[in-house]
């Protein structure tokens, strides 16, 4: 079962998961990141290191999400390969929590 980001990561952004993930799995796009459900191993390394919360296991994607679970899918497919962590943009802790983001979502 791969694990899914879900909405707050739009516009936090943050990649402390992507540091200890043993496998190429993260994508990143402009201001969102995605787990591709085919190179996931559910090592469940990434979950706890995500500070806004956003990482969950597919069968626990909270509800009112489960879209998110096909969006990493798709979007993994289009962006590129994460394997460092970067420095989150200056406005992510302004973001963290906020309701409603998926119309931010920059593909």
């Amino acid at each position: 079962m791969p694990f899914v980001i879900t909405e707050n990561c739009i516009k936090c952004k943050y990649t402390d998961c992507v540091e200890v993930c043993p496998v190429d799995c993260f994508h990143a796009g402009p201001n969102f990141l995605v787990i591709d459900p085919e190179e996931c191993i559910d090592c469940t390394l990434c979950e706890p290191e995500c500070p806004a919360h956003a990482i969950y296991p597919e069968d626990d994607v909270p509800s009112g999400q489960e879209s998110f679970i096909a969006l990493n899918a798709e979007l993994a497919k289009l962006w590129p390969v994460l394997s460092e962590r970067i420095e989150p943009p200056a406005d992510a802790v302004t973001w963290d929590g906020k309701p409603d983001k998926l119309k931010l979502l920059e593909r």
